[in-house]
């Protein structure tokens, strides 16, 4: 297995400095490290729960005035976004690859999708947020209109393995709505959301819509939820569940895109060759630390061995490393806490009888937390990483004989956020993907197909989560409907032109009957 060693350029210490006044914090602070080289990147300031509520009071304050512009003008900055963090990407990919220790082309997936996903909102949002024309209970007499407002202030909570991307995607539409946001990143990866605001405040975006606190959710996470409107939240199904409680408290919304033990099935007709280099995208892209990554690989028995031998030798050929270059094709882990729970739960599976077929070590030589990509074969229920999500760079292979069975098996399991097919034949594959339990399911591709496709929502089914990102339900959900009907004067919900009430029945069913059968009704 190739390496490369030493990341050679560091992080700009006037831009920390500026970057981090973004964060209402009265003062505690707290010390990150690369996850690269266990050393110290950045002394960041911790919020307390008084903060919390400074944070959202200004933001209360501040979303009267965003609310009150036009769309038009709500979106100028962030369609100026699209070309700015393009042309500076290397600024920021640097940021992302020191605060996660992943490779520069799995950053650059994210600066594409803060790309991508704003200008689709940018574009989409007049629309959506426009008063929409409904059809009233009696034509012409009644006339009806659809209009959105914002929820308030959305409370956000993000995670640490997609900070860049996953810290201003859901972040756009909810202030293209008009509403003002308190956002929580991950104190380790909260470099990349406070860099977005700088460049999002220095084209046009008024400071005080999009607050930052940081801190252990234990401490800020109760004042986080108890002023915010809307609660939108990414993580671990754990989390999610507690999340989804606090909101049903005070019964305000929530969207919570949570765990998955996504499924890949690969059929008797894939492309071998194509196949294989697609699951080492999907299995191994950030080391594993993605919600969406293919974690269970079924194969069919007939294509199993010459699918094996292909994806085993590219694995064992991955260049890891450290440097900030294009040529590593897998990062380090993010954490000491995920470098412990990805070797528990290859340790457990070895000790009980699974095979190691490629990786299944730690690689402190290459950096603290490297993990080799790791492929095992014989996993069993008996095993922890059998249905429990390991979130790291491990992938477990089966083999299957037919459709019936593997769809079963795909489906067997308490997440339903991904699934991948391959195969020649696309209606064949596309019939299988409506029998699968998941959120998003790609043919022939892991899972950026699905995830980047904008117009298309995205999210989970069972314990995976609850509503959607993207799509039109990624700007609605942000949103209040408010329906405004107008009744003619003359025809009105009581009897006209003297008639009695018996007679009134008679007319008023008798006009329903003619509506329906000229679909006027």
């Amino acid at each position: 297995m190739a390496v490369t060693l030493g990341a050679t350029r560091t992080l700009d210490l006037g831009m920390i400095e500026r970057v981090v006044r973004q964060v209402t914090s009265s003062g505690k602070t707290q010390t990150i490290t690369a996850p690269f080289t266990g050393e110290t990147l950045a002394e960041l300031p911790l919020s307390s729960a008084e903060d919390v509520r400074a944070a959202h009071a200004k933001a209360r304050e501040a979303r009267r005035a965003w609310a009150a512009l036009p769309v038009r003008e709500r979106i100028r900055p962030f369609l100026r976004l699209h070309d700015a963090i393009l042309d500076r990407r290397e600024e920021i990919l640097d940021i992302v690859q020191w605060e996660t220790g992943k490779a520069r082309r799995h950053a650059f997936e994210e600066v594409l999708d803060v790309a991508g996903c704003t200008l689709h909102y940018v574009r989409r949002a007049p629309g959506l947020l426009a008063p929409q024309r409904r059809a009233g209970i009696f034509p012409v007499a009644t006339k009806v209109v659809e209009t959105r407002r914002p929820k308030g202030t959305v409370a956000l909570i993000s995670p640490w393995n997609y900070p860049l991307s996953l810290g201003v995607t859901d972040v756009v539409p909810a202030l293209l709505a008009g509403n003002a946001v308190v956002h929580k990143p991950d104190t380790q990866t909260a470099l990349s959301t406070l860099w977005a605001i700088d460049l999002l405040v220095s084209l046009g975006m008024p400071r005080d819509i999009w607050q930052v606190v940081l801190g252990d959710p234990a401490e800020i996470g109760d004042p986080l939820i108890e002023d915010a409107d809307y609660v939108a939240f990414t993580g671990s199904t754990r989390g999610g569940r507690k999340i989804a409680e606090a909101a049903a408290r005070r019964l305000i919304g929530c969207s919570l895109e949570l765990g998955g033990k996504n499924p890949m099935i690969v059929l008797d007709d894939a492309d071998l060759d194509v196949t294989a280099q697609g699951a080492l995208r999907a299995c191994f892209t950030n080391a594993g630390q993605l919600c969406i990554s293919i974690e269970r690989l079924y194969v069919h028995e007939t294509v199993h061995d010459a699918f094996l031998e292909r994806f085993v030798r590219q694995a064992r050929n991955m260049r890891l490393g450290a440097g900030l270059d294009w040529s590593v094709q897998m990062g380090s882990l993010t954490s000491r806490r995920q470098l412990e729970a990805v070797t528990a739960h290859v340790d457990d599976a070895v000790a009980k009888g699974a095979r190691v077929l490629a990786g299944g070590r730690a690689r402190p030589d290459v950096g603290p937390l490297f993990y080799e990509p790791t492929i095992l074969a014989d996993v069993d229920e008996s095993m922890d990483l059998c249905r429990e999500e390991t979130f790291g760079p491990v992938v477990a292979i089966y083999r299957f004989r037919d459709e019936d069975e593997v769809v079963e098996r795909a489906n067997d399991t308490a997440y339903g956020l991904n699934a991948s097919i391959w195969t020649r034949d696309l209606p064949r594959g596309r019939a299988m993907a409506s029998r699968i339990n998941a959120g998003t399911v790609n043919l022939n591709e892991g899972y950026g197909a699905a995830y980047a496709s904008y117009d298309a929502p995205m999210g989970g089914m069972k314990s995976s989560g609850l509503g959607r990102r993207h799509g039109t339900e990624g700007l609605l959900k942000y949103t209040e409907a408010q329906t405004v009907a107008s009744q003619s004067l003359r025809l009105g919900f009581e009897p006209i032109l003297g008639m009695t009430y018996d007679k009134y029945a008679d007319t008023l069913s008798g006009l329903l009957k003619a509506m329906k059968r000229f679909r006027l009704h």
